[in-house]
């Protein structure tokens, strides 16, 4: 660092800023990115909705069973609850409704205060929406979405990749016209091994040809079109709607070859007509006794969400606000609630769907909510005999495209610490379900954290010859000087590692009997806590009571100012230095004669 004039700042770098939404826009999302909507953006984004339509009534159907609850209130859950997050969400491609993780808490918590179908365990549900919504929104206006933060990139990357295994292999049994279950990966293979003898050949004739059909419209069926003449963009779309295409074909082979009667699942009746208003129960002892339940639900909610919307989010360069998204989320519940729904959050499934079938926004959201609105009062007779194994097929292709097996070996190369934060979610998350897969890698990140900040990283530097640089001795040829002991802090001072940096001063001083001065180098600590304050007080007395002065250099400015509000700075038995070079210039030539003598060609930089 140079003590010199650096000459002006705050010129203007010539890259173009982002500028930041207005107040109204950051609490209205849908204000922002609804400014540059146009009609190509309303194509993909009705493709989409067609697609997640398609796939959406039958498995909210199946989630509301999982929760206890009557088929019909999946639907509910799948109208107006897309509609608020299009208008509060940040997440463009984030698909809200019912799943799978939310399905199983509501039946665990409603089933604890009411029997399943009666009207209290409906009531119950209704009201885990409501008080699940108004604490998200809380959570957002108060600014703590930084809980999103306890997902490093390794955890987030692992529990998609578990996550795409596990929804891959639950879907298996579809395809294969099998009955199997299993909360985790081992039961779930156990349960395709134990039901293999019985395999539906009609439904294996409809799920492979299927599943086959759309890793190829994937890849392939795009590059086939724009051979034929057709052009690149509606090659694109085409593409796009390739599993509407399998969905028709599936249910025109059901009905030929009269499907049903040679046992493939098919998805049957759906219950028609609109989502009623409801209102949640006022009771305070039912209050009491679901707001803990409802708690833990929009927490688990909101790091399912926010995991699966900043992984597709990054695929496209987008970024989310984790704030905002827990307001978005928060409104989701409410609507929910007041439409005879119950809990929802971010899909990993739909989502993954949603966003291969080229949704830009979340108005994609609202269509799929107009879709399957139109659905429930017209369109439901003619998805009787949509075959389970088309749609199985779809989230199959879907899912294994996130699977990502290079990153552990990245990972690995890179940083054994992020490698085991890594693998132990995707571990956890196959052995033992995503609500702890996904805590479980939060809990080793923290831990690794806490382990490496308590063992920061320092360094004896010294200065680089004719440059004002300082640099680690051990990888640097580097001029030094014996009495003078410069240490460089990589990391602020706190609790963690407090101890540590006076337990590595003071050993290294007496390594060194030559030494009269020790300079700490500051230039990357930006914080020193009240238990690092009190480690600087102990090296300053140990080093007066050993007659070696104590210097610190490059210390920022926030950082000075609080040492200035404490009697440190006036204690300190030797000085402040606003640059290491500068420190370093004036002590080698103070202290008496150095043990060795000074080179000639370095005499003059001192």
């Amino acid at each position: 660092m140079s003590d010199s004039n650096p000459g002006p700042i705050g010129e203007p770098s010539g890259l173009p800023r982002r500028q930041k939404p207005g107040l109204l826009a950051q609490y209205l999302p849908i204000l922002e990115w609804g400014r540059t909507y146009n009609g190509s953006v309303l194509t993909n984004d009705l493709v989409a909705a067609i697609i997640v339509t398609i796939m959406l009534i039958p498995q909210s159907l199946a989630y509301a069973l999982l929760a206890g609850l009557p088929p019909v209130v999946g639907l509910y859950a799948s109208i107006l609850p897309l509609v608020a997050y299009a208008i509060f969400g940040t997440s463009r491609t984030l698909a809200v409704g019912p799943v799978a993780v939310v399905s199983l808490m509501t039946a665990s918590a409603a089933g604890a205060v009411a029997a399943q179908g009666t009207e209290l365990y409906l009531d119950a549900a209704i009201t885990l929406a409501a008080l699940s919504g108004v604490m998200l929104a809380v959570l957002g206006f108060l600014r703590m979405g930084f809980l999103a933060n306890l997902l490093s990139h390794p955890v987030i990357s692992g529990f998609i990749t578990a996550s795409g295994i596990l929804i891959a292999t639950s879907q298996l049994k579809h395809i294969l016209g099998v009955s199997a279950g299993g909360d985790n990966w081992p039961e779930m293979l156990g349960g395709l091994a134990a039901a293999i003898d019985t395999v539906n050949p009609w439904t294996l004739a409809i799920g492979i040809p299927a599943t086959l059909f759309l890793f190829w419209v994937r890849k392939g069926l795009k590059p086939a079109l724009v051979a034929m003449g057709l052009s690149s963009r509606a090659a694109d779309i085409a593409a796009k709607a390739g599993p509407v295409v399998a969905v028709v074909a599936t249910i025109l082979a059901a009905i030929g070859l009269n499907l049903e009667d040679r046992g493939v699942n098919l998805v049957g009746a759906i219950p028609q007509g609109l989502p009623p208003f409801a209102l949640p129960s006022t009771d305070l002892g039912l209050i009491g006794q679901l707001w803990v339940p409802a708690l833990l639900i929009s927490i688990i909610g909101f790091v399912e969400s926010v995991s699966v919307a900043q992984t597709l989010a990054a695929k496209r360069r987008q970024r989310i606000a984790p704030n905002q998204e827990l307001i978005g989320l928060g409104a989701s519940n409410i609507a929910s609630a007041f439409s005879g729904g119950y809990p929802v959050t971010g899909g990993f499934a739909r989502s993954v769907v949603n966003f291969d079938a080229g949704a830009e926004t979340p108005a994609a959201g609202a269509y799929t909510a107009v879709g399957i609105a139109l659905a429930g009062l017209f369109l439901t007779p003619l998805l009787y005999s949509l075959p389970i194994a088309t749609l199985a097929a779809t989230i199959i292709v879907a899912v294994l495209s996130l699977v990502d097996l290079k990153t552990p070996g990245q990972l690995w190369n890179y940083s054994k610490a992020d490698f085991a934060a890594h693998m132990a979610t995707i571990a956890i998350t196959l052995l033992a379900g995503v609500e702890l897969g996904v805590i479980a890698g939060v809990g080793v990140g923290l831990l690794l954290y806490l382990w490496r900040a308590s063992r920061p990283h320092a360094a004896i530097v010294g200065r680089v010859p004719e440059t004002e640089h300082f640099r680690n001795v051990d990888r640097h040829k580097v001029f030094t000087v014996p009495h003078v002991l410069s240490v460089r802090i990589d990391e602020s001072l706190t609790y963690l590692n407090a101890r540590w940096l006076e337990e590595y001063v003071l050993e290294e001083v007496a390594d060194r009997p030559e030494v009269r001065h020790v300079i700490l180098m500051c230039s990357a600590v930006n914080e020193i806590d009240a238990s690092g304050l009190e480690s600087l007080e102990a090296i300053n007395h140990r080093m007066t009571d050993a007659g070696i002065g104590l210097h610190l250099s490059e210390v920022k400015g926030p950082v000075m100012d609080r040492l200035k509000r404490t009697h440190f700075v006036d204690e300190l038995n030797g000085q402040v230095f606003l640059s290491q070079n500068r420190a370093f210039r004036e002590l080698a030539t103070n202290g008496g004669p150095p043990a060795e003598p000074i080179p000639d060609a370095a005499r003059g930089m001192i």
